[in-house]
């Protein structure tokens, strides 16, 4: 399974991106992507906005999971 927290996580770091750009591309204090950074799913207009402000599609993880 998935764990898209982890994933995003990832995916920041090797965008060499900030925890702090992340959130203030999402409009949102830094503890709530830590809190992201934690969950193993996430809702998926979240997911969506996440994956436009990082131009990756984090729904083809679970579509290859398939």
């Amino acid at each position: 399974m998935v764990h898209i927290g982890l994933r995003i996580k990832e995916e920041l770091k090797n965008q060499r991106r900030s925890v702090k750009w992340l959130a203030d591309n999402l409009y949102c204090d830094r503890t709530n992507i830590y809190k992201i950074f934690q969950k193993d799913s996430i809702d998926t207009l979240l997911l969506y906005r996440i994956s436009k402000i990082l131009s990756y599609d984090f729904f083809k993880e679970y579509s290859q999971d398939l």
